[in-house]
């Protein structure tokens, strides 16, 4: 199988280098193409419902935000309540608990469903392959990412400073969303003789809709999930990964001047090299090196963002006034729930996928007996991603004056700003960036490798041939990200990702009643471990 990856590269690079020089001309025509034949999809899930004559809202982000929404009264405001109980998780202050609880079998599972894997274990909260931390930065490396530099800038270039109110409290509400589909990614996850975890919306799709006597809607559902996933990660978590990292990297060298310019299939091949190495040895080696990587370049990006805010921070309660007075102008509204929502979800501008179901499957393989353990461990990433890390950057581009509101601009353009703001306070500082932008970009393929694996396992099986199968044509469309710009493309992946809040959505609002259940025995678990102390 590795001779035939090596032979696949062997015989793109040719290919890339000769048909260099036409590049743009045969992009386009394959752009034209795909779009012609892809646009009913790409429409059908960004269809707007119109709020005002001027202004509409894609209906999967209503469905995101009303779902979102209902989970946080269900669950009477877990996004508060659950906070600092999922700190004292991710710092280890109950792992004698669950490593002293014994592992608690599905009955309902083995009397109602069938087992067609001799070589899978369906259990509840059996060992698992990484700890609280590394789920969590697995799960991060995907979410932490472009949308944080470049879509905010694009969000309040749209709808000015107000944007970043509702930013916020779009990410407040996804809290919610994230520990419901967390909770049972490992409630239903699955664990094979050698104790590899498969699990994700997949799973608890058929599974626990089975356990409601839906047999067919959910193994209807969880079909159309791993589909949608598996072309989001060629798309979305790969191609427009790369090739945003490459156009930064070429505008900070010099751009048309640099020595990197038109050589994308370059950059390509080497971040695919890098990707191949870390994805071969699964969601181990993964998170070995995100939970690295991600505090490392989460700390790079944040530390040059403080050093920005510290220089002016006597303009710093001024930009949080214009947040606040712009949230609820007509620009601050339509910026928020138009720049943000549709840029922001679009081009993961909070890129937080609370709702969509994808985060679920890294944090299936923790270690814990307590499902709900992970669950809340799970709402820490909205609040790290959008309310920590957006808001830095919108103070930023406020601050810096980089924001000219009512102006759309592109998600390359969104990533200059955000670099001319770093510029404004030192003068190597978009390096810097450029460095984080690159870790961004890495993190989150590997991430969604890892997704898309997990989906492709659930529908070709899991022998080592469909495994190399999928981890080389990943491998490949790395290269063709970096070297083309297939917009269309990229925009018919992102639409696969939103569609897969579909069945997901379905899922959750159904097995909510299960996840009360498992938050209850945490719960209890946990009030027991302080009476014995």
């Amino acid at each position: 199988m590795k001779s035939v990856q090596l032979l696949f590269l062997s015989l793109l690079l040719p290919i890339f280098a000769v048909a260099q020089e036409s590049s743009e001309s045969l992009d386009a025509r394959i752009n034209e193409n795909f779009k012609n034949a892809t646009s009913w999809f790409t429409d059908a899930i960004f269809a707007e419902i119109p709020i005002t004559s001027e202004v509409g809202i894609p209906w999967v982000l209503i469905v995101l935000i009303i779902g979102a929404s209902y989970f946080t009264i269900y669950f009477k405001l877990i996004n508060i309540r659950g906070f600092f109980t999922a700190i004292k998780v991710v710092k280890g202050d109950y792992d004698d608990l669950e490593n002293s609880a014994k592992v608690e079998v599905s009955e309902s599972v083995h009397t109602t469903e069938k087992n067609d894997n001799p070589n899978t274990i369906r259990v509840e909260g059996s060992e698992g392959e990484v700890s609280h931390f590394q789920a969590l930065t697995a799960a991060l490396s995907a979410t932490v990412g472009l949308g944080n530099i470049a879509g905010v800038a694009i969000a309040l270039s749209i709808g000015g400073p107000g944007a970043t109110f509702w930013m916020i409290l779009v990410g407040f509400l996804g809290m919610a969303s994230k520990f419901v589909e967390c909770t049972l990614g490992v409630k239903y996850r699955e664990v094979d003789e050698n104790g590899v975890v498969y699990g994700g919306p997949m799973y608890y799709l058929r599974k626990g809709l089975h356990e409601k006597g839906l047999k067919r809607l959910g193994k209807i559902l969880a079909v159309v999930f791993a589909i949608m996933c598996i072309g989001g990660s060629f798309g979305g978590g790969n191609m427009f990964q790369v090739n945003q990292a490459f156009q930064l990297f070429q505008y900070v060298t010099g751009g048309e001047e640099s020595i990197f310019y038109g050589k994308g299939w370059l950059f390509g091949l080497i971040m695919a090299v890098f990707v191949g190495i870390v994805i071969i040895g699964g969601i181990k080696k993964i998170a070995k090196v995100t939970d690295k990587v991600v505090p490392l370049m989460v700390a790079t990006y944040v530390l040059a963002i403080l050093i920005i805010l510290g220089i002016n921070y006597e303009s710093i309660p001024a930009a949080f006034g214009e947040i606040f007075n712009g949230a609820f102008s007509y620009e601050g509204v339509a910026g928020g729930f138009i720049g943000v929502m549709i840029q922001g979800f679009k081009r993961a501008a909070f890129s937080n996928e609370a709702g969509i179901g994808s985060s679920s499957i890294a944090h299936a393989a923790v270690k814990t007996n307590y499902a709900a353990s992970e669950g809340l461990v799970a709402l820490l990433e909205p609040f790290i991603d959008t309310v920590v890390v957006c808001t830095m950057t919108a103070l930023v581009l406020i601050i810096t004056g980089q924001i000219t509101a009512g102006t759309e601009v592109s998600f390359e353009q969104g990533a200059i700003l955000t670099s001319n703001a770093l510029e404004s306070g030192i003068s190597w500082f978009p390096y810097v960036l450029t460095v984080a932008v690159i870790l961004f970009a890495f993190s989150s393929m590997i991430s969604w490798s890892y997704y898309g694996h997990q989906a492709w396992s659930y529908l070709f099986g899991r022998s080592k041939k469909a495994e190399y199968t999928y981890k080389t044509i990943f491998c490949i469309f790395v290269i063709i990200g970096a070297a083309a710009s297939l917009q269309a493309v990229v925009d018919f992946a992102d639409a696969m990702v939103f569609s897969m809040l579909v069945p997901n959505m379905i899922g959750l609002y159904l097995l909510a009643p299960k996840v009360k259940e498992e938050l209850k025995r945490y719960k209890n678990a946990i009030q027991q471990k302080k009476t014995k102390n």
